[in-house]
This record gives C-alpha cells, sequence and structure tokens, in this order.
C-alpha cells in the first residue's frame, strides 16, 4: 500500500496522530522503530542540521525535497514534510507538489507567510492576502497526481492580523481543498480550544518546546478536536543538548569512556539502519551467484 493510502486511512481511522520531527534519517528511523504511525520531516530541524543555518527560509525546495526522498526511502511509515510557502508563486507550488509527490512523501503542509519566511514561532511574520493564498492551495490540489497526498494549509496570521481574520483565512482554505489545516502559534489552551470548536475539518497542532504554544499532551489536544500533532524540534534540540554535554565532558577529560552507559554501541547503531537484514540480502544474492 502506497503511504499516501496509509496516511489517508489513519486520518479516518479513530484516535489522534503523533507524528515526531526528523532532520535526517537516522532520527526518522528511530521514530518510526519507536512505534509511531507517521514521521514529520521538519523544516527547521532541516535547516539548522543540513544547512547550518537558523529558520529563516534559507532551505530551497530541492533541498528540502532531497531530504524528504532520503528519509521517505528508508521509512515503511507516512512522511509528513514542511514545505514551507511552496517556494514561490502558483507555478512553484505546482512544481513543489510534484516534486515531493515523486519523493515519496505522503503529506506537506504549505503557510501562507511571504517570503522569505520565518519560524512560525518567532516574531514579525508577514502574510500573503488570503486571495493570494486561496490561489496557491487551488493550484497545489490540482497538481498532485495521487489523490491521496494529503495538502494540509498553516496560517500564520493569528500573530499578524489577528484571530477573526485567521478563522475566516481557514474556511477560504477548506474551500479551496485544503485536506487539513494547521493554525500556527496558537498562544493559550483556551485559543487551541476554540480553533477545535470552530473548525470542521482534520486539524493539526504543532508542539514546539520552548515556543509560543502550551504543551498540551495528545490525549488533551484529541478532547480538543485535532487530528495530527508534530513535535518538530524534539529530536532537534533533545541532540543538541546532549551533543552540547559530550563534547564538554571530552574536552575537559580527553576520554569519553565514562559515558559509555549512555551511548548506543556501533552495533545498535548500524541495527537502526538495517545491517543485519541488508547482510542476509547481501548473502542471499551471493549464494545465487
Amino acid at each position: 500500500m502506497r503511504t499516501t493510502t496509509k496516511f489517508r486511512q489513519l486520518l479516518n481511522d479513530p484516535g489522534i496522530i503523533q507524528a515526531p520531527g526528523a532532520y535526517d534519517c537516522l532520527t526518522a528511523k528511530l521514530i518510526e522503530n519507536a512505534g509511531f504511525p507517521a514521521v514529520y520531516m521538519t523544516g527547521a530541524g532541516t535547516s539548522v542540521a543540513q544547512l547550518g543555518r537558523p529558520d529563516l527560509g534559507l532551505a530551497s525546495m530541492t533541498e528540502m525535497v532531497a531530504n524528504a526522498a532520503s528519509m521517505a526511502d528508508i521509512l515503511d511509515v507516512p512522511l509528513i514534510a514542511d514545505a514551507d510557502t511552496g517556494y514561490g508563486g502558483i507555478l512553484n507550488v505546482r512544481r513543489t507538489v510534484r516534486q515531493y509527490e515523486r519523493a515519496g512523501v505522503a503529506a506537506i503542509h504549505i503557510e501562507d507567510q511571504e517570503m522569505p519566511k520565518r519560524c512560525g514561532h518567532l516574531d514579525d511574520k508577514k502574510v500573503v492576502s488570503t486571495e493570494d493564498m486561496v490561489q496557491k492551495i487551488q493550484a497545489a490540489v490540482d497538481a498532485r497526481t495521487d489523490d491521496d497526498f494529503t495538502i494540509i494549509v498553516r496560517t500564520d496570521s493569528i500573530a499578524v492580523t489577528g484571530w477573526d481574520d485567521a478563522m475566516n483565512r481557514c474556511d477560504a482554505y477548506v474551500k479551496a481543498g485544503a485536506d487539513a489545516l494547521f493554525v500556527e502559534a496558537l498562544r493559550t489552551s483556551e485559543e487551541v480550544e476554540r480553533v477545535g470548536k470552530n473548525l470542521d475539518v482534520p486539524l493539526l497542532f504543532n508542539f514546539v518546546e520552548s515556543g509560543k504554544s502550551p504543551l498540551i499532551s495528545a490525549s488533551e489536544l484529541e478532547k480538543f478536536g485535532f487530528k495530527i500533532v508534530i513535535y518538530p524540534a524534539s529530536a532537534l534540540l533533545s541532540v543538541a543538548h546532549v551533543v552540547e554535554q559530550v563534547m564538554a565532558q571530552l574536552k575537559e577529560k580527553g576520554t569519553t569512556s565514562h559515558l559509555l552507559e549512555d551511548m548506543a554501541s556501533l552495533q545498535d547503531c548500524f541495527e537502526v539502519m538495517g545491517l543485519s537484514s541488508m547482510l542476509a540480502e547481501d548473502a542471499q544474492f551471493a549464494m545465487h551467484s
């Protein structure tokens, strides 16, 4: 079964979809192995880990699709990917949808920020007009060749133009063909609950440690009416903290021998990425040569 179809089934099945964020193949596989039904490719993590830059819209469509393609290639569960603003106008959005489809991604989200965009939990964002975003959504829906490919539309308008405009945009975006909505940077539990009551489509919540939104559990989000929750920064922030500590210890002591209990073995690390099955496959074909 195609992962696009798997994701559509997840949307139709009961229960909230938890999709932790990966920025490379290792983090993607660890998430899948932990038993999550989907993986989220974080744009912020991609920018930080692959480009060495903060999340200020510097990653190109080509760079983002390449990272997504690598992850999709080693995953059996659906991959949801950040597609930023669609990387330009209507023609860019159409190309973006086709490229992510070909990369094996099950769902993308595109947003209504102006380019260059920035992390949704930073200040001083700007949004395009509702009319311009509606055209982008219509172009995205028309461009997909697989009807199960899911198009999630994100609005950053609450922090820019206010609540009423954000809700009006959500209505317009659904009418334009959005399969799900992602209302970014909700600031209170009350706002989260209001969104769930106001909108009758699958809703995505962005769980960002140290971001602007409250850190609400998946079970509570489900009660509020949310269908998907992504955790884009959990792995990234954890790795940044742990590696910083390990490097400080290595610099101070000249060894990491005292930290081995906190590390995976080299064998275990390779096993995450399929060492035994790949060696067995190699041996099987070698026998027939």
